[in-house]
């Protein structure tokens, strides 16, 4: 298990019942961000990679 994983993890059994938008996504990778700007690169290319999930050019 790679440490990333126990964040995912953790994701799910807190909050693995929800449903969101895409819009409540983004404003929560936008206040990440906003509050650790060091992470952008990487926040960025998720966001671009979720974006693209279904886009066979990719």
């Amino acid at each position: 298990m790679y440490f990333t994983d126990r964040g995912i993890e953790e994701l799910v059994r807190r909050r693995g019942d929800e449903e969101v938008s895409m819009a409540w996504l983004a404003e929560q990778l936008q206040a990440f961000v906003d509050t650790h700007p060091e992470l952008e690169t990487a926040v960025e290319r998720l966001a671009t990679w979720l974006a693209r999930l279904d886009d066979p050019e990719d």
